[in-house]
This record gives structure tokens, C-alpha cells and sequence, in this order.
């Protein structure tokens, strides 16, 4: 991701016109490498949003609102105990690092009035967060790190807090000229131009250099020994335009999506490299545009180590059950031999005159061949004819016994793994807390775990995610396998109308008639939210069933979300994240 010194130093700055004389209200952490500082200030107040994570290190206001741990971890409850009520007083970026420092005025045990510094290091997956004392002492990190873990650079309580080693012979834009720049990229020898314009200047992405090389070079493939007069005269202008977006702040938040509208990647400039290939959309600041670019995956990361266990548990039972079905498949293959068995058992009691005790094979025509040719039956010379002929038949007996069994038992065992895949399809769309906790009492229920009891606090009543279509119709979406049992057969009626999409594992969706009927667009906004809410979601053109719901059954001893149903219309649409967030009922 584009996130460089550059994108920080700008972002710092509009930080700064909102936050500095800003007071600390609460601090949480949801997460083990975020932490959320809710600051107020005259006339306003917001959520900062400060994250170590390794592929998503950053700082910004957040307008999300996740879920917090019903135990506060240590490092939240030291940032309480030290910064509470502490008034923010200047932001700190050393050069074009990505390193930020937060330096906070707050009272300490004696009553005295310190600086205490909370520091956001963005360097991938070794990004902390550190809080440092007016001594320049560390008093805790999110990320500890001892002399096993780093030789070069250990962070732990007590020990005085160093900067991170500084990029070597890197030069910054703001304090040098660009033709010293161009000059550095020309003697870079074979190199691409963006790759030299990497190494030369400080707080550059690979994205805002590949930019640079794009109006420098256009589409000829040049190497940086290799530039002409007038490219380096682009270049130069290029990186002189950027030089005074930085002295100005003017740069322009901009995020690149796919044709899908799905998040790419995000700049302080407008980006032109990849030739409508990415759509670029202008954000109203860089925290707007950070909210939006990492808010889903946050979510989605958060709940996946919240689920952690329960994806064990899945992963562990579908590899269970798919190796058994396996080997009842090999198990079928050999029942499939049967019928020689019963033509051995008839050839032989056909040719019982021509037996004796004490044979040890039988040479007969085989009379359900045309071509009556003669096969050899193997004997076991202890029996007598009958004997023999009875032993194949039992065998016989036994093995079309079994393949009625082995079929019975094989079309179970892929019905419990279309099961255990819809509760992946539930567990992957989790968004809260709440909807955890009914999935594990639906699979305590189904007997995969033991009975789930949540003793520290009283189970939230969950509802169907409510819709509300440009008609007015209200559209209803199951958010797990029991709460889809619960809406398609008992809360929904007859002539609501019923969603779901074809042969993918996805929610029951369904659109509240209410006696009258709905029209075309309702049912066309139906499909897609169906679609949206399935593990199509990132698909295009997917098939989606729909039908009253007096149409829809459920299965004898069928598990929960499982129905049949007869008599149905498909429509094939492209799911739309903002067209369905438009239509969500906030609640």
C-alpha cells in the first residue's frame, strides 16, 4: 500500500489543524495491535484510530465502531492509566519516516505536569506502538521486543527509546532540489527509473515512483542511465509539482478501486499509471479515505481472530469428513465387482454334475455372454459344490448390502459438509460479536462443539439484517443457518417472497409483502442483496433463486439452513456493496 513519509507528512498535518490541545475522553483497544484514543476539543471530538498491524500500520479518525474485549489488555489499561485526560500538544515526524510521534501533556502520580510520548512506527510487520516517558524511557509497547526476537533494535520497559535505524543516503525533496534528484536517478546505471527514484528520495512508494517514471517516460521501456534531455526534464518537473504539493499540503486523498469497486490502493495524488485499468475516486480527507480503504478488511481481521477457534474446529472436521468420504469411495468402487460374483455363484450351481469335492476351479461357458466364452471360477476345495456356490452368493449379498450403505452413508457425510460449508460462508460474514456467539450455539445444538454458555453476559437478542427496498418493501437476511430456519419458516408468510442463491452457500433472503405485489426493482434489489450476502459476494453474474415462500420446505432431519423448494424463477445479477449499504435500515 501507498502508505510513505509523504502520504504521513500530509496526513499529519491535517491531523493537526483538528487535534492539537485535544484532550483524551477514553482509550480502548479492540484488537491486540490497535488502539483507539476518543479525543474531544472545542466545538468537537473523534476516534483516533492508531494500528501496528503489518499490513495495515496507520493512524487516522475512524468513524467504525468495533467491538471491544470484555477484559481491557494490559497495554490499554497502562495508555489509561498514563494518558487519561492528557491534552495532546504537537505531532512529531522525524524527516519523511514513517514514524509519528504524539506527544501528550499529562499529569503524573506527584501531581506534576510531564510530556509523555505515544509513537506509531509504520514499517511493515515490524510497526509498533510505544509509549515513552518524559526521560525518553519506554514504559510499554504493544509489540515487546527483546534480544531474540531483534539484535540490532530491542524494545522493552525501562530501556531509553531510539529511533528506528535511518534509511541510508536517502534525500529529502523538501530540503533539496529536484534536478539533485534527477542527477542521483541518472547515475543509478540499468535500473528502472522507478526503482532508482525508490532508493534516491526519502518517504517515496513504489506507487508515487512508478507515478514519477509514468510522466517522465510515458509508455517507453527507458532505464534510468538511459533518460534522454527531456525526460529528465520531466522528471524533474514531475518531482518540482510534487516538491510544492508538499511545501503547500495540497496534495488530493485519492483511492484506486477495481471495476468491482473493491479497494486497490490509495495515494496523496491523483494517480493517471494505470490507464482506467483502476477507477480513482478524490476522498473529502486522508482519514476519510483510510477509514474506507481498510475498514471491511478490519472487520474481517478482527472477527477472524475472534473465530480463530471455531475455523479450527471447521477446517479440522470438513478435512475429516472429506477423507472419509474418500475412502467409502474407494470402498464403492470395489462393491462394484458384485455382479461377477452372483454369475460365479449361477455357473456354478448350473454345473454342479461337474464338480467334486476337492476341486480347486471350474471351467465353464458363461451363458450370459453372447459369445458363450469359458471362464475359470476359483474353488476352495474343502466345500462342496453348494457349498461354494452359496459362499459366492453370500459374498454377493454382502457386497450389494454394503454399496446401499456406503451410498446412504456417503450422500450424509456431503450433506454435513454442505452444512459445515454454510457455517463457513455465516463465520466469514460475521460482523459483531453477538453473531459469533449464535454460531457457536448453533454448532453446540448440532453437537460439533460442547454446550456453549456465555457466563459473563446475557446473550443479545440477534435480528435479521433489515433492508429496506426503493419501493418500501422490507427485505430480511439471515445471518446464520438457524436464524435462515427461523425467517423462511416461521416468521415469514405464504406469498413473501423467498431468495437464495444457486448451489452457493449464502443466507435466506426475504421480501416482506405484506399483501400486495412487489414489484420488478424491489425484486431485482432482493437478488442482489442475496447475492451480496452469499459467498459470491466478490462475483459477478450470479445466479439467485427466488420463489413464494409457501413454496419452500424443510427437509425430515434435515440441519439447520438446509430446504428444498419447486417451482422457482433464477435472476443473474452483479452484487453491489453500495447499492446494498444504501438500502440497509441502520439499527
Amino acid at each position: 500500500m501507498a502508505f510513505d513519509g509523504m502520504f504521513l507528512y500530509l496526513l499529519s498535518h491535517e491531523l493537526e489543524q483538528k487535534i492539537i490541545g485535544a484532550r483524551v475522553d477514553r482509550i480502548h483497544q479492540p484488537t491486540r495491535e490497535e488502539v483507539i484514543i476518543a479525543l474531544r476539543w472545542k466545538g468537537g471530538s473523534g476516534k483516533l484510530l492508531l494500528s501496528a498491524n503489518a499490513g495495515g500500520a496507520r493512524i487516522h479518525f475512524t468513524e467504525a465502531a468495533p467491538e471491544n474485549p470484555k477484559q481491557p489488555p494490559m497495554f490499554c489499561m497502562l495508555l489509561r492509566k498514563h494518558l487519561g485526560s492528557a491534552r495532546l500538544m504537537r505531532l512529531e515526524q522525524e524527516g519523511m519516516d514513517r514514524t509519528l510521534r504524539l506527544v501528550f501533556e499529562s499529569v503524573n502520580e506527584l501531581g506534576d505536569l510531564v510530556e509523555l510520548t505515544l509513537v506509531l512506527e509504520i514499517m511493515g510487520r515490524h510497526s509498533n506502538i510505544i509509549l515513552v516517558d518524559q526521560n525518553g524511557k519506554i514504559i510499554d509497547a504493544v509489540k515487546r521486543i527483546d534480544a531474540e526476537m531483534s539484535s540490532v533494535r530491542q524494545i522493552l520497559p525501562g530501556m531509553t527509546y531510539q529511533l528506528p535505524p535511518p534509511q541510508p543516503d536517502k534525500l529529502d525533496l523538501r530540503t533539496v532540489s529536484a534536478s539533485q534528484i534527477v542527477e542521483r536517478v541518472a547515475a543509478a546505471g540499468g535500473r528502472e527509473v522507478s526503482k532508482a527514484l525508490l532508493s534516491a528520495v526519502q518517504g517515496m512508494s513504489p506507487l508515487t515512483c512508478r507515478e514519477a517514471e509514468n510522466y517522465a517516460v510515458r509508455t517507453a521501456n527507458v532505464r534510468a542511465d538511459e533518460l534522454d534531455e527531456q525526460q529528465k526534464k520531466r522528471l524533474e518537473e514531475w518531482l518540482s509539482m510534487l516538491k510544492l504539493r508538499l511545501q503547500e499540503y495540497s496534495g488530493v486523498p485519492t483511492i484506486l478501486l477495481e471495476p468491482s469497486k473493491k479497494p486497490r490502493d490509495f495515494s496523496f495524488l491523483p494517480i493517471h499509471q494505470f490507464r482506467g485499468a483502476l477507477i480513482s475516486r478524490e476522498e473529502k480527507s486522508y482519514s476519510a479515505l483510510l477509514d474506507s480503504f481498510y475498514a471491511e478488511r478490519d472487520q474481517m481481521d478482527r472477527m477472524k481472530q475472534r473465530s480463530h477457534d471455531l475455523l479450527r474446529l471447521l477446517a479440522n472436521t470438513s478435512d475429516r469428513i472429506a477423507r472419509k468420504i474418500a475412502a467409502q469411495q474407494e470402498e464403492l468402487k470395489e462393491c462394484a465387482s458384485r455382479e461377477k460374483l452372483k454369475i460365479s455363484g449361477d455357473l456354478i450351481s448350473a454345473n454342479l454334475y461337474q464338480i467334486t469335492k476337492g476341486d480347486r476351479v471350474l471351467r465353464a461357458q458363461n451363458f450370459y455372454d453372447e459369445a458363450l466364452p469359458t471362464v475359470e471360477i476359483p474353488l476352495d476345495p474343502a466345500l462342496t459344490p453348494v457349498q461354494n456356490a452359496q459362499r459366492y452368493y453370500s459374498e454377493y449379498r454382502k457386497q450389494d448390502t454394503a454399496e446401499k450403505k456406503l451410498q446412504e452413508l456417503i450422500a450424509q457425510s456431503q450433506e454435513e459438509l454442505q452444512y459445515l460449508d454454510s457455517v463457513f460462508d455465516s463465520l466469514a460474514r460475521a460482523a459483531k460479536e453477538s453473531e459469533l456467539t449464535a454460531i457457536r450455539e448453533e454448532l453446540s445444538q448440532t453437537g460439533y462443539i460442547k454446550k456453549y454458555k456465555d457466563k459473563n453476559k446475557k446473550p443479545e437478542k440477534l435480528l435479521p439484517v433489515e433492508y429496506r427496498s426503493s419501493d418500501g418493501f422490507t427485505i430480511l437476511v439471515g445471518r446464520n443457518n438457524v436464524q435462515n430456519d427461523r425467517l423462511t419458516l416461521k416468521d415469514a408468510h405464504h406469498y413473501d417472497m423467498w431468495f437464495h442463491t444457486q448451489k452457493i452457500p449464502g443466507s435466506h433472503t426475504v421480501v416482506m409483502a405484506g399483501g400486495k405485489q412487489i414489484p420488478n426493482r424491489t425484486l431485482e434489489e432482493a437478488a442482489v442483496i442475496a447475492a451480496y450476502h452469499s459467498r459470491a459476494r466478490e462475483s459477478a453474474l450470479v445466479p439467485v433463486d427466488y420463489t413464494i415462500v409457501k413454496n419452500v420446505k424443510k427437509p425430515s432431519g434435515a440441519k439447520p439452513g438446509k430446504v428444498i423448494y419447486d417451482k422457482f424463477e433464477t435472476a443473474i445479477v452483479t452484487p453491489d456493496k453500495e447499492k446494498v449499504a444504501a438500502l440497509l435500515v441502520k439499527g
